[in-house]
């Protein structure tokens, strides 16, 4: 089954000095996602779990990059991590759906990150005191 035009990939382009993975369909739609957004929505197991619920905030993943990027058949990519990462096949599908909701996924992860009083800097504890 071919994939519809939306969803065909015919650009991917990772600037390491950027850390960013730009991303070119097939209908001409194009997009940037940063590293650390493709790392923090990674589709594995390990991130997003075996079901509802079962998510693993990401933390401490600000500077992390690509190393590197494999095809999968034609209808996905293996993204590996420098921080090791690399359990997650990016579906065609799945990263279009990541570049349309970017801004919505970012801001839903900042309000989590908050929320658990976490951060996006791996250096940075994030501590409360109420006297």
């Amino acid at each position: 089954m071919t994939q519809p035009p939306r969803l065909r990939v015919t650009k991917l382009h990772y600037s390491r000095s950027r850390r960013r993975l730009d991303i070119a369909f097939e209908d001409g739609a194009a997009y940037t996602l940063s590293a650390e957004f493709l790392r923090v929505f990674s589709p594995s197991a390990e991130v997003r779990g075996h079901g509802p619920g079962q998510e693993t905030l990401q933390t401490g993943k600000s500077s992390v990059s690509i190393s590197a990027i494999h095809p999968v058949g034609h209808y996905a990519a293996q993204i590996t991590f420098d921080d090791g990462h690399d359990s997650g096949l990016y579906s065609w599908q799945y990263l279009r759906d990541l570049a349309e909701e970017q801004d919505r996924y970012w801001q839903q992860y900042l309000r989590q990150l908050t929320a658990e009083g976490k951060s996006r800097d791996p250096e940075v504890q994030v501590l409360h005191f109420n006297p």
